[in-house]
């Protein structure tokens, strides 16, 4: 059903703007762009529906937090977290209902500042590109992709509207358009672990390897739905992010950083040994 609903929806926006093309050079009724809208509208709402975890005793989301190893080292900060709200990102689809996106912040480098100018920067002007990132759990790697390039950033108020625009076209062409470079790792008791928005080309592991807690696996960087370089991390229950459910999670000395939250991490909590 799952699958159904996302195909219906991106189709429908596919086609929506297909007639928006068209309509360059055809006359279309304003009417077939509401109802192609209004049916991936119908079809995201149920899809939200049947993603959204189970309730107390029906399902596997509603297990308690995993604990598994921090994917990364050093000083960080967390954004859209479900410390504070869940769904984190306002949405269980693709499983990230318990997503959590990090920064680096070193107290001696910040991050550049969101605002009105520049429009958009390179991504080096941000600590967290290039960090390296780590498996939080002895694992196998499922899924493995770094063939998207790393945008500019989109961290700036001109550039929401061109977030907000891309980020529909991206939906559109599936879930691996706005996750971007991505990791799946099967830990095992039907727990998947996923890192997305990885740098271009830094993957270290191939589906089928066998990694260990705190091998490192890929580095951070800025594909996909991104404003800027970061870890976008969440625990699902199956490897399709279709039809996944998000599942909570606790970093080993760490827990659940909240929004704005900064934590650090020596390395001792990479591993999942107690």
């Amino acid at each position: 059903m799952l699958k159904t609903l996302s195909i219906l929806r991106r189709t429908l926006m596919a086609a929506f703007f297909l007639q928006l093309v068209a309509g360059l050079w055809l006359d279309f009724s304003m009417l077939w762009g509401w109802l192609l809208v209004g049916g991936a509208i119908l079809a995201s709402i149920a899809a939200e529906s049947a993603h959204r975890p189970a309730p107390k005793g029906e399902g596997a989301s509603t297990k308690a937090a995993v604990e598994v190893g921090v994917p990364v080292t050093g000083r960080w900060s967390a954004l859209n977290s479900p410390a504070d709200k869940v769904p984190s990102h306002g949405t269980s689809g693709y499983g990230q209902s318990h997503a959590i996106d990090i920064t680096a912040a070193p107290e001696d480098r910040p991050a550049p500042a969101f605002g009105w100018w520049p429009i958009a920067r390179g991504n080096r002007a941000f600590p967290a590109f290039d960090q390296p990132l780590f498996a939080v759990a002895d694992a196998t790697v499922v899924h493995a992709t770094d063939r998207h390039r790393d945008h500019l950033s989109r961290n700036s108020y001109p550039a929401l509207a061109y977030l907000f625009l891309e980020g529909l076209v991206r939906d559109t062409a599936g879930p691996g358009r706005v996750v971007g470079n991505h990791l799946i790792l099967d830990l095992g008791g039907g727990v998947y672990a996923m890192y997305a928005h990885l740098r271009r080309g830094s993957l270290t592991v191939r589906p089928g390897d066998r990694v260990t807690a705190g091998q490192p696996v890929a580095r951070c960087g800025n594909s996909g739905n991104s404003t800027e370089p970061h870890l976008h991390f969440q625990l699902m229950d199956g490897p399709d992010l279709t039809t996944a459910r998000g599942l909570p999670f606790t970093w080993r000395g760490v827990g659940v950083p909240a929004n704005g939250e900064r934590f650090s991490v020596s390395g001792d909590e990479l591993s999942t040994t107690s």
